[in-house]
């Protein structure tokens, strides 16, 4: 994702603020520190488009990135080609959209998506060199020193945009860095090399830091910029493409895939060019995935690298390769770009996980997880018939993911829908704290309650009156108060996650064709729904037990004298296998109030037997 890629939109005159500060006394201010930018720029056609030309290095790989922009409204379409990857990024002014590596163009407003294309565009129109400074927001900050060079600090809010901040030379004038947040990234963009170019000065070298390390840095050189004439607004908009790459055997309408509930996971077991049987998790949100070992297995070749985050607070990095065929069932991929990295360490999930299959399959066709007869359906979109589907649930799409409006408790919230959670509800951090959550509920236990690409998971855990998505409500849910400071949960772009935990109530139904989920409740609802953990620590698979991750404070487990880092060899008897981790979970979850378990634990090199004692913690 880059500085040009994100945005554009068109701009109606209106008023603005510029607050003046620290400089005042010199005469320095919003308005000066613009205008003096605009006189040093040079002259940009009113009307027309710029065209950019650059060489492109980034994620390990390289290649050329050509963007056109609207002079006059900063409207773009961007196309970048890095060997076999083929991406873009687009908006016309209403709706800004992207394609990804599968060649699928998808519409993108859940989240910041529009905010940040109304940045994009207010600078990509410089619209903050107008005298109303486009309706814009400014303050003068005052000056700050950037590697060695003195700068004027400007703080901006375009209209229907989000704060970003911007760095201009005292001396030359010229914009030298812009930060801004973007989902839950503190991203900077970094212009050098300043010549001029069809009459403009303009920064022949761009660097964006995506705020995730290094090897995610991505590198642009200016190999040319020219101005033409007024393009036609339709080319900005999302094309329309045919979405190929994946088909159900024989043109079936549909076909059932049976799945595995791990962990409140789904699991469905493929082949990857012929080889396998591999086990798939399968995420509304992820991208076709494939572990090392299957890379090394199916004869993958891993091209270029770049970082992957999700739940949890650290990053991962990922590699890219191109795939001929992989099937789940009766449903054929061809042509895939798959993320290489590690999904899900064994001792998270109790099983190796092999791969993903997400998002790519989700966007073209529809896909219904009935979690009851544990039954994955794929459909073919023209052949599906939504009367009997269920209640609608519309959905934006936030970068992959669907985006659905609802409440908790009663203030509304906006959802990701994510069946690579395993919650029920995981809240933001930023929401936890924005409604003071923890006052309003405070019963509850702090303690570990997801792993992913990002690592443990923490939060507290309550139990609110409600969740509401749509118009379809769900009582008495159990709901992770974030405690994570990084990672997917220090989002301030959206209240929560929806997992199977809380969909697991119901069929099921993903159209993201029309972007609408629909759900058919299931009753009575499957075991174990709406529970939550009654043994009071978060415990791993190990090779001779599960081991001891998290004690929750005054807990169960502390009671009986349970540690961080003891293995539990055997549970009432039964030896601890890496395979029955979920099982293990479920029971200790499930088991009524007052059961008495069995646990024999190594701690060191002694073995001891202790009395768990479950109870509701919520």
């Amino acid at each position: 994702m880059n500085w040009i890629a994100l945005t554009i939109i068109g701009f109606a005159a209106g008023s603005c603020t510029l607050v003046t500060s620290a400089r005042a006394d010199e005469g320095i201010n919003a308005a000066t520190v613009l205008d003096a930018n605009r006189a040093v720029v040079g002259p940009i056609p009113a009307r027309g488009a710029a065209i950019y030309d650059y060489a492109y290095s980034g994620q390990g790989l390289t290649g050329m990135e050509n963007d056109v922009i609207d002079t006059a409204s900063g409207a773009f379409i961007e196309r970048l080609d890095c060997g076999p990857l083929h991406t873009g990024d687009g908006f016309d002014g209403e709706v800004p959209w992207m394609r990804d590596v599968s060649g699928a163009t998808t519409p993108e407003k859940g989240g910041d998506r529009l905010r940040l294309a109304i940045n994009q565009a207010y600078r990509n129109a410089n619209l903050w060199w107008r005298p109303d400074r486009g309706g814009a927001e400014i303050t003068y900050v005052g000056r700050e020193t950037l590697d060695g060079v003195e700068t004027d600090w400007l703080s901006v809010w375009p209209r229907g945009g989000q704060r970003f901040e911007a760095w201009f030379d005292t001396g030359s004038h010229l914009l030298l860095r812009i930060a801004e947040p973007q989902i839950f990234f503190k991203t900077r963009t970094i212009f050098s090399d300043f010549r001029r170019e069809a009459g403009v000065m303009v920064a022949h070298a761009v660097t964006f830091d995506p705020g995730s390390g290094e090897s995610g840095s991505e590198r642009r050189i200016l190999q040319r910029l020219s101005f033409g004439p007024e393009r036609p607004a339709t080319i900005f908009s999302r094309p329309a493409v045919s979405l190929t790459g994946v088909t159900l055997a024989g043109g079936a309408a549909s076909i059932d895939v049976p799945f595995l509930l791990l962990n409140n996971h789904i699991y469905v077991q493929g082949r990857v060019n012929g080889k396998g049987p591999y086990t798939f998790i399968v995420d509304t949100g992820g991208h076709t995935l494939l572990s090392h070992r299957v890379v090394t297995e199916a004869g993958l070749v891993p091209i270029g690298e770049t970082p992957m985050s999700g739940a949890g607070e650290k990053t991962a990095s990922s590699s890219f390769a191109p795939v001929s065929s992989i099937d789940i069932g009766e449903l054929h991929m061809e042509g895939q770009i798959a993320f290489i990295t590690e999904i899900y360490a064994p001792e998270v999930e109790g099983i190796a996980v092999d791969g993903m299959i997400g998002f790519e399959v989700f966007r073209r066709l529809v896909v219904r997880i009935d979690y009851a007869h544990k039954m994955l359906t794929f459909l073919e979109p023209s052949r599906f018939s939504p009367e009997a589907a269920g209640i609608a649930v519309p959905f934006e799409f936030y970068d992959h993911l669907p985006f659905v409006q609802g409440f908790i408790d009663d203030f509304p919230a906006d959802f990701d829908i994510d069946t690579g959670s395993r919650s029920e509800l995981d809240v933001t951090a930023p929401t936890v704290m924005g409604y003071h959550l923890r006052d309003k509920y405070p019963n509850g236990v702090s303690n570990v309650t997801g792993w992913g690409v990002g690592g443990p998971s923490h939060a507290f855990v309550v139990r609110l009156q409600s969740i509401q998505l749509g118009s379809v409500r769900v009582a008495s849910p159990v709901v992770d108060l974030s405690e994570d400071r990084a990672g997917s949960m220090s989002d301030s772009n959206y209240q929560g996650n929806i997992g199977s935990g809380l969909l697991s109530r119901f069929v099921v139904t993903f159209d993201y064709g029309h972007q609408k989920m629909y759900l058919t409740r299931i009753e009575p609802p499957p075991d174990g729904v709406g529970q939550y953990d009654r043994s009071g620590m978060w415990i791993n698979a190990a090779p001779d037990g599960y081991k001891v991750m998290s004690v929750v404070n005054g807990g169960p487990a502390a009671l009986a004298g349970i540690a961080v880092g003891d293995v539990i060899v055997t549970l009432d008897g039964y030896r601890g296998q890496p395979e029955g981790l979920s099982d293990a979970r479920a029971e200790l979850r499930t088991r009524a109030a007052g059961s008495i378990v069995q646990v024999t634990l190594r701690r060191g090199k002694d073995l001891r037997k202790v009395r768990l004692v479950l109870r509701d913690q919520i």
